[in-house]
């Protein structure tokens, strides 16, 4: 048989080239993700029981009218899908870059820049979404989901996914010491998670600090989670939500080509 006949007897999805990086990234996911289990997993419902059943235990009227249990349970799913974008977009960016150099394995397949760059970023959608989901499942085992609107936080998840997951590639792309890849745990992403209404209302904030929190990405991803998990209108319009996120994935994609460009394209 020809190559082309051969091409031509492929289904149609496998002829995508993305896909193809995306396999790879899943062949070696199959023999890892047992590791993965803990920090995308057990860590957040662990968190769902410490604050939303001990700390929520001392905080008897609740919040907003709901009980804490259920008002943490929407921003830690935020939360946990920026932790997830976050694992997959640093050291393994860095590390195909600069260490085992995989990326430029890639290249001379031969793979476009979108290619490399779409099949990571479908990769990482991957393991936030099965993160999301096996994180609802368990806490509306737990009883800790008020409305069956808590299926739109994947969606939601996966926004922010890519509105975070794109502008830390690039910056990954672009360092060349792991160091800096720590400095953006340490000054963006923990200062992210503690103040942008994942564990107390944004509102309780001085002004300035709080519009620093609604300039964060995951502000609008945790009031939208929360809004669907208690089943009420979020405190921001959901368009205004959604148009910038996608601004954010969107200028992520365009900065993220432009660092694997210089990189990889002689």
């Amino acid at each position: 048989m020809t190559q082309v006949a051969r091409d031509r007897a492929r289904p149609a999805l496998l002829r995508v080239p993305a896909l193809g990086v995306l396999e790879y990234y899943l062949v070696g996911y199959r023999r890892t993700w047992r590791a993965g289990v803990f920090s995308s997993f057990l860590l957040p419902t662990l968190t769902v029981l410490g604050f939303g059943v001990g700390v929520g235990a001392y905080i008897d009227q609740g919040v907003g009218g709901v009980s804490y249990l259920e008002w943490i349970v929407g921003g830690l799913a935020a939360s946990t899908a920026l932790q997830v974008t976050i694992a997959e977009s640093t050291w393994p960016v860095f590390g195909n870059l600069q260490w085992t150099k995989i990326y430029f394995a890639q290249s001379a397949a031969p793979l476009r820049v979108g290619d490399i760059l779409g099949g990571h970023l479908t990769f990482v959608l991957f393991r936030v979404l099965t993160s999301i989901t096996a994180f609802i499942l368990v806490t509306g085992l737990l009883g800790a989901l008020r409305s069956p609107w808590a299926v739109l936080t994947l969606p939601v998840a996966a926004l922010l996914a890519l509105a975070v997951a794109t502008p830390t590639i690039a910056y990954a792309a672009s360092v060349d010491t792991d160091s800096w890849l720590a400095m953006l745990f340490r000054f963006a992403v923990i200062p992210m998670t503690l103040f942008a209404g994942v564990f107390f209302p944004v509102e309780s904030l001085p002004v300035g600090l709080r519009w620093l929190a609604y300039a964060t990405p995951l502000w609008h991803a945790v009031d939208l989670s929360r809004a669907a998990t208690l089943g009420v209108a979020p405190q921001w319009s959901v368009a205004g939500h959604l148009l910038y996120l996608t601004v954010w994935a969107v200028g992520g994609w365009l900065l993220a080509r432009r660092a694997f460009g210089r990189k990889l394209v002689v």
